[in-house]
């Protein structure tokens, strides 16, 4: 698998946890436990998407 197919699985991924993640939250009895879930995973694909991009610089 090339860096750049990688990153996009990684992109499609967290994409896909986002939309969960908004579906949990629309609900009104939404589990904290799953929410923190969710999240978590999402950080752990952009700390990836990042590793393999490289840091963005901002001046």
């Amino acid at each position: 698998m090339s860096i750049q197919s990688h990153l996009l699985e990684l992109k499609r991924r967290h994409a896909a946890i986002e939309q969960e993640l908004s579906r949990e939250l629309a609900h009104p009895a939404s589990d904290p436990v799953r929410v923190a879930e969710l999240k978590r995973k999402k950080l752990v694909l952009k700390d990836q998407m990042t590793r393999i991009h490289g840091p963005s610089t901002v001046h």
